[in-house]
């Protein structure tokens, strides 16, 4: 392993949400701070909302540890489930071990903890990770869960996090009064350019790492463009940076080690999509031109002739175009040479007075 070369107690890129390695970008610390007063003023249900890999789940456990000795708190993530299932994944975080399937009993008993908690002083947390995949009808459970409160203050908070289909789940109609009930909704954005220096060299120094910058600034500058910011691919490419530099026994992260590493992670070049796309082209041969068959009208009345084309040639499609134009503009010149002379002949004296006759 490469912690010994770099003089590193434990892992700096680690694939579990560790509080201690929190980095609190702009975005990170404004999140947190909104969630954290809307515990502190009772605003009951608090949201947060972005794209998988953004770090959320780590400020949920940085948040929750900041009221461990103030609240009681439960953290649920199995949200495939349905009501009775999400009573009895919440109650066996509070301790709860009974067998009761019934859902009535199971709100009773949930009742009844939330008020021994507030008796004995302590607010009650919920955290709801993976929100985005609970049905409407768990969802409006959730909601309902609000109705344990006094008319003074909330017994309990409920932070429901989540990728963005959640905030569709929302904003349907079906879920406006839970949606009215999210007084804090607050997302996260990708991590600057600029900010994922400081991030890899918290995480570093988090882990034990003393001494100069490990990546160069040209490393940096590939390595920010090809994770676009997201904290969990940051890492992801971080620990594969520093275990290929370990194996080429190099201090320095340069850019051909980030360059070869983009190559290893490029998933896109062991896809099928390339070959498919091959196949269908040598597959596919280039289309023929289609003979256009060409007829010269005849016409009742004389005018100019329509100009002949022999019946094999083939016509290129601009010939072809141009040639239909042209047959359709005679035509629509015989048409008015034949209203024309209809229109003589109904005027004719001795064609009215045969009429007559």
């Amino acid at each position: 392993m490469y912690l010994n070369f770099f003089g590193l107690r434990e892992q700096p890129f680690g694939v579990t949400p560790d509080p201690r390695f929190l980095y609190l970008s702009a975005a990170h610390r404004e999140a947190f701070s909104s969630l954290y007063y809307g515990i502190e003023a009772n605003r009951g249900f608090l949201g947060l909302i972005a794209k998988p890999g953004m770090g959320k789940t780590t400020i949920l456990f940085h948040l929750l540890e900041k009221f461990r000795t103030t609240a009681r708190t439960a953290f649920l993530f199995q949200t495939q489930c349905n009501s009775r299932e999400f009573m009895r994944y919440l109650l066996a975080e509070l301790g709860y071990e009974g067998e009761s399937q019934d859902f009535v009993r199971l709100h009773e008993e949930f009742n009844r903890r939330l008020l021994h908690e507030a008796r004995a002083g302590n607010r009650l947390i919920v955290v709801i990770d993976e929100a985005q995949n609970l049905d409407a009808s768990v969802l409006e459970t959730v909601r309902l869960l609000s109705d344990f409160e006094t008319p003074r203050a909330k017994l309990m908070h409920i932070i429901l996090a989540g990728q963005p289909e959640l905030a569709d789940k929302l904003a349907s109609p079906g879920l406006a009064q839970l949606r009215q009930r999210v007084s804090i909704l607050h997302g996260l954005e990708p991590l600057p350019a600029w900010e994922i220096k400081s991030y890899i060299e918290h995480r570093m120094k988090i882990a034990g790492y003393e001494g100069e910058p490990v990546f160069t600034p040209d490393a940096y500058d590939a390595l920010s463009d090809f994770t676009e910011g997201i904290p969990r691919n940051v890492n992801n490419f971080c620990f594969n940076a520093l275990s290929l530099a370990y194996g080429l026994q190099k201090k320095m992260v340069d850019l051909d080690i980030v360059k070869e590493v983009i190559s290893d992670l490029d998933i896109s070049k062991l896809t099928t999509r390339k070959e498919r796309t091959r196949a269908v082209v040598e597959v596919e041969p280039e289309p023929e031109p289609v003979p256009v068959p060409v007829v010269a009208p005849t016409h009742p009345v004389s005018g100019p002739p329509i100009k002949k084309r022999d019946r094999e040639e083939i016509l290129s499609p601009a010939e072809a175009a141009a040639y239909m134009q042209e047959v359709a503009m005679k035509l629509k010149n015989w048409q008015r040479s034949l209203d024309q002379s209809l229109g003589e002949v109904e005027r004719s004296p001795r064609l009215r007075v045969d009429e007559e006759k």
